[in-house]
């Protein structure tokens, strides 16, 4: 895995603060502004995007690999940066039951939890470690194959066994289309939306840098932004 330089800590605050006016111009649009988290997604990018993205005003980073987050934590940890110096962690990659483990200690926020035995090993770890586990219900709203997410028939049974587990379900989470097709985009979005209120959560995780302006108009109250904020990756990252 390429790991790239962040941009400095004063380039990538100026780009939140952008990002926050945009959020607070477009979510006005419908006279009901709100509070919407900027997840700044530092996939590829060394330890020290996480301590910019914080300093950043960003809410949480995003990461999608098991293999980044424990590097970049370790790193850290070597070379004495506090736990409380770091910003949240939410996991916003394709899931392994097997990585759930290891990954527990470091992960804040489970966004692409997907089926039952993520689920459960989840909650063993919840158990072992004595601590709350918080998660989102990764929706497959487009219904394509190479996507992760669970079917929308699905998602209340994943809720319903999740408090039954009492692992603290948040939201629900989605991707927009592969095809980056509008209007497509605008019916996944509005039908997750939809979702999250029918089941009376409160977190809709939708919306990255290519297509957060719908994201904004459906109701989306998690952002997860990469390009926007640390600049284009190579094409192999």
């Amino acid at each position: 895995m390429a790991v790239n330089q962040p941009p400095s800590l004063d380039i990538v605050s100026a780009r939140v603060a952008e990002l926050r006016d945009h959020i607070r111009v477009r979510t006005a649009r419908d006279g009901r502004s709100r509070h919407v988290s900027i997840i700044g997604v530092t996939k590829t990018f060394g330890a020290d995007a996480w301590l910019i993205a914080r300093g950043a005003g960003c809410d949480a980073v995003g990461e999608n690999y098991a293999q980044e987050i424990l590097a970049k934590s370790a790193e850290l940890a070597a070379r004495g940066v506090d736990a409380s110096e770091l910003p949240s962690i939410h996991f916003i990659g394709h899931l392994q039951s097997n990585k759930v483990r290891q990954l527990f200690p470091v992960v804040t926020l489970w966004q692409t939890v997907d089926r039952m035995s993520v689920l459960e090993a989840i909650a063993s770890e919840q158990q072992r470690h004595g601590r709350s586990a918080e998660i989102l219900i990764q929706v497959n709203a487009t219904g394509e194959d190479q996507k992760s997410g669970c079917s929308p028939s699905d998602v209340a049974s994943l809720v319903r066994r999740a408090k039954e587990l009492d692992v603290v379900v948040h939201g629900l989470m989605t991707l927009g289309p592969t095809s980056g097709d509008a209007d497509e985009t605008r019916r996944a979005f509005r039908a997750v939306a939809q979702m999250t209120h029918d089941l009376s959560l409160g977190e809709t995780s939708m919306g990255m840098s290519g297509d957060m302006d719908i994201a904004l108009d459906e109701g989306s109250t998690m952002l997860r932004i990469g390009t926007a904020l640390f600049g284009e990756r190579p094409r192999s990252a």
